[in-house]
């Protein structure tokens, strides 16, 4: 946990000398109805997010187990789509998962996306994802499955093999934003609207990103 929380730092220092967290607040594109909670991998990636719309709450080293708490302090400012990406930095269990996809209730569409870190815990927190999103009615939880693309594009990481490199950061927020566009569509809303009513229409737990569909937005 230590040796992680070293490399944290130094990805962060890499990060702002690449230019990936901006030294005064880059200007972001109107928003397009979703907010995306993470550790630093998000953090890195944040101000390609926000140039696709997305409100981001990323910081380093954060645990799993603050993700419920995080969504319930938005209440009903809490946007449409929620996209989440924990379990970096430790474990994330099952119990916290279920907590998290409720506290942002039934109307939602939450995304929870799977973790690409060399770390013991990595297997288990994805088949924890994947099993909280099976825990959820049709179109409730899609799974993103960044770790499935990230495997495929180690370019795209520092020596740590976790943080992103600038082309990395973009990739990781092409990803997200058409997997939410993705669920949209298939809900029968339209992109960067809410599409409040249609999700039960999606299938249960989709999966974006991994065999077969791992280019989804990422050349757009």
């Amino acid at each position: 946990m230590r040796s992680l929380t070293r490399l944290t730092v130094v990805a962060a220092a890499l990060m702002v000398l690449s230019g990936l967290i901006a030294v005064a607040p880059a200007q972001a594109a109107p928003s397009k109805d979703r907010y995306a909670v993470g550790d630093s991998v998000m953090l890195g990636a944040r101000t390609a997010l926000r140039a696709r719309g997305f409100a981001v709450d990323a910081a380093v080293s954060r645990q799993a187990y603050v993700g419920p708490s995080l969504i319930r302090k938005k209440g009903s400012k809490l946007p449409q789509n929620v996209v989440v990406h924990l379990g970096t930095n430790g474990t994330f269990p099952l119990d916290t998962c279920r907590r998290l996809v409720k506290a942002a209730g039934p109307e939602r569409r939450v995304f929870l996306v799977t973790v690409f870190v060399p770390r013991s815990w990595e297997n288990s927190n994805n088949a924890t994802i994947r099993q909280c999103a099976k825990s959820f009615p049709d179109g409730r939880v899609t799974v993103v499955d960044w770790n499935a693309v990230a495997q495929k594009n180690p370019s795209w990481f520092y020596q740590d093999h976790t943080h992103l490199k600038p082309t990395g950061a973009r990739a990781f927020a092409r990803l997200l934003n058409s997997s939410v566009d993705a669920a949209i569509a298939r809900s029968g809303g339209t992109a960067g609207s809410g599409g409040k009513g249609a999700a039960a229409t999606a299938p249960k737990a989709t999966i974006l990103g991994a065999s077969g569909t791992a280019k989804v937005g990422l050349n757009s």
